[in-house]
């Protein structure tokens, strides 16, 4: 049970604000109006405030459908498959049954089309999302997409994905009640994705006295990962007053990695100063068991709990990989090096820990909690390296190492809640006690350091109706550093770029404060909605450089004083029903000011962006829709230590798409996206129209069945853009893609009829129900 002071993770709902802010299109998934009763939306209160009866704060938009009697059980989904040009295919399968406090579900795709996931209509159904809009009386559903996915199913979340992609995924649901006081929920699924890419990156690095050099890279590399997932959760009442719930993952993953890369490093004026060639493989499994146990005890007096949590994390990763490389460095005196080198790595993790909560009421709605957590990780790194020469393995000291470590973390706490009909508010802290104890066996040192800090949290919640609310959230957390940072490992995969851990780092403390205000009027589908964060955090950890005469960086990750981070946007979404249209407009911006590392120089750096997007949408009957978006980013990155050269990079992308429904089984798409890539300075300009048709036939009884023909990509733009701008350099990398291609297809809808999450649209039949936010 969550402790008032401790936050949720901010999940992203189905029909939460930002959620369709990343993608439209989701926002307007149709149901089948033949299928549902009444449609709410509302905010679910957490478990953790159903349990206790206690107003937490925690709320999360929900939808709830009402189904009809009539539609409440039954068998439904989709079969899709097409064929295309380039020897092009897609599969997919979408079946679920449905009955009386069990759900079986199945999910499954295969295509090399770079579609990587599956749709959220078809993840609702196979976590059970559907089910629970299927319950008696009508249920509640949220989807969360982020956190532990554990269902380990690939969403498709939109945008255009790099490389050639060929993907095969497919799992199975399982829910039931096993009686009116337990429930099992279990999943197992399974995905593999080989992926083909070739990248070209340019870089321009800078340096202290406004002087820079560049950095060009070209790769292919050839990616293949296969990933198993299964998850069983047992939720069991024992009785009105205690609960007990069970929940269990496994991941098991299979990956590899060959990469052919050639890179070199110039002066302003083009002096060649270095390059490589390299072929790097690696290959790694990883197998990861995460457990927990939560009992929960409600006594007599209202108000009145305790509740008590077990957790148990298993993970083990094993790699092997090699490189040969040739590296040239021309300097004053000339250097030629070739590296023959194979490695082996084991990585073992173990945690455990407990959370205790107890709430006592006050009286007047008032509530106090006391709470403790003991956490323990322990790590057990053991990596290996070997130079070939002469045909003989002669192992690599410098590069070789053994490191153990163990984090304890003690954390008791207290929070006071108050709760009124209008407002609640909640105020607390706690101290943490965070011991590291690390022993590099291979180099005869140890660590034995202890960090304490008081952590502060307070919450303010006002609800002005059920459609307006205002939240207010200040909170601290400490942030250690991964075990990857703490080896004192060189990895010199790219000779160029040396990265190096730091046994010596600190954690972070950090301090954020948000505000949260939104309001939407049902009636006239009116919403807005306005968020601001900061974040202050001391003791970061940054990556420093260091560049060596040859114009090699070297990285390794150091604490610096301090960093801020600003982050805004808002959202206003209203319709003009005589124009049957809808617009949203949502402008963003972010400012960060950090500290920078270069060459033992410590200075400020300063980021900031600004940008939004606009969305316009016509909808006339059952005959057509268009919509048009913007989506722009302003970003401009300045230095202390180099003030002539502040990064300034613009990138827009315009949008439009049209739906036609005619000669009433006929339908036309068209949709449209102009992508568009800037930089001031380097007066870097690439722009890529991206185009895509179809044509729809709906055939067989109630058009069950689509066959459609589309063309992707019609301008044949096989290539995709990247600009990002860091603490010291530029970057723009241009990566290969999916051309253009043909592709006829046919889909069935099973039950179509019983489909609450929709399926396949009926052109001219029923009307479509939106669920806008």
């Amino acid at each position: 049970m969550a402790p008032f002071g401790h936050k949720a993770n901010k999940w992203v709902t189905v029909d939460g604000r930002e959620f369709f802010g990343r993608d439209p299109k989701l926002a307007t998934r149709n149901l089948p109006a033949d299928a549902v009763e009444k449609v709410q939306v509302f905010d679910k209160k957490s478990d953790q405030s159903v349990f206790t009866g206690i107003e937490d704060g925690q709320r999360e938009k929900t939808i709830n459908l009402e189904l009809k009697e009539e539609k409440r059980n039954g068998a439904f989904g989709n079969i899709m498959g097409g064929v295309g040009t380039e020897d092009r295919f897609q599969a997919k399968a979408s079946i679920n049954k449905f009955g009386k406090g069990k759900q079986l579900s199945f999910l499954g795709m295969g295509n090399n089309i770079n579609e990587q996931g599956f749709s959220i209509d078809d993840f609702m159904n196979f976590t059970g999302g559907s089910q629970q809009m299927m319950g008696g009386g009508g249920g509640r559903v949220t989807l969360q997409i982020g956190g532990d996915n554990q269902s380990g199913v690939p969403v498709n979340m939109g945008g255009r994905q790099n490389g050639i992609m060929t993907s095969y995924a497919g799992g199975v649901n399982f829910n039931r009640d096993l009686s009116k006081k337990t429930q099992l929920t279990s999943s197992y699924f399974y995905n593999r994705l080989d992926q083909n890419i070739a990248k070209q990156t340019h870089r321009i690095n800078y340096l202290p006295n406004d002087s820079s050099y560049y950095y060009d890279e070209n790769s292919l590399q050839l990616n293949t990962n296969d990933n198993h997932r299964v998850s069983l959760t047992l939720d069991h009442k024992i009785d009105s007053a205690n609960s007990i719930k069970s929940t269990n993952s496994f991941n098991y993953s299979d990956s590899e990695l060959n990469a052919t890369t050639k890179s070199q490093t110039t002066t302003e004026d083009n002096a060649l100063q270095n390059e490589s060639s390299r072929v790097n493989y690696n290959a790694q499994t990883a197998a990861n068991l995460n457990s927990s146990l939560l009992f929960r005890h409600r006594f007599a007096k209202k108000g009145r709990t305790f509740s008590t949590t077990l957790t148990l994390g298993l993970s083990q990763t094993l790699s092997n990989g090699n490189q040969h490389s040739n590296n040239e460095y021309y300097t004053d005196a000339p250097t030629k090096q070739e590296i023959l080198q194979s490695n082996t790595q084991s990585t073992d993790n173990q945690s455990y820990g407990t959370t205790v909560s107890y709430i006592e009421p006050l009286g007047g709605r008032k509530y106090l909690e006391a709470n403790y957590s003991l956490r323990t990780n322990r790590n057990q790194v053991d990596r290996e390296v070997y130079d070939e020469k002469n045909g003989q393995q002669i192992i690599n000291t410098l590069l070789t190492n053994k490191y153990n470590s163990i984090y304890v973390y003690n954390r008791p706490g207290f929070n006071f809640r108050l709760n009124r009909q209008k407002y609640n508010f909640s105020v607390g802290a706690s101290w943490q006690n965070t011991r590291l104890q690390g022993d590099m066996i291979s180099k005869n040192q140890t660590i034995d350091r202890t960090f304490e800090n008081i952590l502060p949290v307070a919450r303010f919640n006002y609800d002005f109706s059920n459609f307006k609310h205002l939240r207010l959230d200040y909170e601290t957390a400490m942030q250690e550093p991964s075990i990857q940072q703490l080896q004192p490992v060189v990895d010199n995969s790219d000779p160029l770029n040396i990265y190096v851990g730091n046994p010596a780092l600190k954690p972070s403390y950090q301090h954020s404060a948000s505000t949260n205000f939104t309001t939407f009027d049902p009636a006239k589908f009116v919403s807005f909605f306005a968020f601001l964060t900061g974040t202050y955090t001391l003791n970061p950890i940054i990556n420093s450089q260091a560049i060596t005469q040859d114009l090699v960086r070297i990285t390794q990750p150091v604490n610096v004083a301090d960093n801020l981070n600003l982050n805004g946007n808002v959202n206003f979404g209203f319709p003009i029903k005589k124009l049957k249209s809808r617009f949203n407009v949502g402008p963003t911006g972010t400012y960060v000011k950090g500290l920078n590392l270069l060459n033992d120089q410590l200075s400020h750096t300063w980021q900031q962006t600004v940008g939004g997007s606009a969305r316009y949408n016509f909808t006339y009957k059952e005959i057509l829709t268009l919509d048009v978006s913007a989506n722009l980013s302003h970003q401009e990155t300045k230095y202390e230590f180099n003030k002539e050269n502040n990064q300034v990079y613009f990138n827009k992308t315009y949008s439009a798409e049209t739906n036609i429904n005619f000669l009433k089984n006929y339908q036309f798409n068209s949709s449209f996206d102009y992508l568009i890539y800037n930089s001031q300075t380097t007066d870097y300009h690439q722009v890529i129209p991206l185009w895509n048709l179809a044509v729809s036939r709906f055939i067989l009884k109630n058009n069950t069945g689509e066959v459609k023909f589309s063309v992707n990509n019609v301008l044949d733009k096989s290539l995709s853009v990247t600009q990002s701008a860091s603490t010291n350099y530029l970057q723009q990398q241009v990566t290969n893609n999916l051309g253009r291609y043909f592709m006829i297809s046919f889909t069935y809808a099973l039950n179509k009829q019983l489909n609450p999450m929709g399926g396949m649209r009926r052109p001219g039949g029923g009307r479509t129900m939106f669920i806008r936010q």
